[in-house]
C-alpha cells in the first residue's frame, strides 16, 4: 500500500503491519524446517502474533500495531491484509473458530466479484470509484479499490477453514472462481485487470493485462482447487 500524493502517504501503516508480520513468521517456520535442531521462535512468534493482532470486538484481525512506533496501540480499520494470517502463504498463523471468523468477515465486508476490496465501504475513507486525475486516483488505490489478485490468498483461506475437502474446493470454484473470470475480455482479451471500482458494477479500472492478477486465477485453478 504505497500510494502517495506529493508529501502525503494515503495509506500510512507506521507500525507492524498485520500482512508483514505473517510473511516474517512464515519465513521463520520455513528457517526452523531447515534446522536440525529447532530453536522454538516461529512458535513464539505465532503466540505473540495472535495475542497481539486479535481484535475481540471485531472478531477479525487488526490491520497494524504499535501504529507509529508507539507500544499497545493498534488499528481496527479493516482491510484485507489480515487474510494472508489464513491463507495465501505455507503456513495459517491461526486457526479453528478465530480463522474461520477472520474469512468470514473478510467476505461479508470486502469481497466482490473481482475479488477483495482494500478497504470497508462503511469507513468513512472509503472510495468506491478509481476516477479522476493523478491525484483522485492515487487518493483511491488502496481506499476501496477492489483488486483482483486478492483473490488468491482469500479462495485458499476460505478452503482452508473449511477443512480443504473436495466439496468446499468445488463450491469455492462455483462461488468465487468462475465469477472472477467471467469479464476476462471486459478491460483485456483473456486477460485480468490490475483493479476495479469498489462500488458495482465493479468496472475494471488500471493496468488491463495485469500478470498477478491472471497469476493468482491460475493459481487457484491449478493447485488451489484442483481436485487430486
Amino acid at each position: 500500500m504505497d500510494a502517495k500524493v506529493g508529501k502525503r502517504v494515503v495509506t500510512p501503516r507506521v507500525g507492524k503491519p498485520v500482512e508483514v508480520q505473517a510473511l516474517w513468521i512464515n519465513a521463520l517456520k520455513i528457517g526452523a524446517s531447515l534446522l536440525p535442531r529447532p530453536g522454538g521462535l516461529a512458535e513464539k512468534a505465532a503466540e505473540s502474533f495472535g495475542a497481539r493482532f486479535w481484535n475481540a470486538k471485531g472478531l477479525s484481525l487488526y490491520d497494524v500495531v504499535d501504529c507509529g512506533h508507539v507500544p499497545g496501540t493498534a488499528d481496527a480499520r479493516f482491510r484485507p491484509n489480515q487474510i494472508f494470517a489464513v491463507g495465501g502463504l505455507p503456513f495459517a498463523l491461526i486457526e479453528g473458530e478465530r480463522a474461520r471468523s477472520v474469512v468470514d468477515a473478510v467476505e461479508a465486508r470486502l469481497w466482490t466479484p473481482l475479488g477483495l476490496r482494500t478497504l470497508a465501504a462503511d469507513d468513512p475513507a472509503y472510495v468506491g470509484h478509481y476516477l479522476g486525475g493523478a491525484v483522485e486516483r492515487d487518493s483511491a488505490y488502496h481506499q476501496g479499490t477492489v483488486w483482483p489478485w486478492l483473490a488468491g490468498p482469500f479462495v485458499e483461506a476460505w478452503v482452508r477453514v473449511r477443512g480443504g475437502t473436495a466439496a468446499a474446493k468445488r463450491e469455492a470454484r462455483a462461488r468465487f472462481l468462475e465469477p472472477l473470470l467471467e469479464p476476462m475480455d471486459a478491460a483485456g482479451l483473456g486477460h485480468l485487470p490490475e483493479i476495479a471500482d469498489g462500488d458495482a458494477p465493479h468496472a475494471p479500472r488500471g493496468c488491463p493485462f495485469q500478470a498477478w492478477s491472471v497469476g493468482e486465477a491460475l493459481r487457484l485453478d491449478r493447485v488451489v482447487l484442483a481436485e487430486r
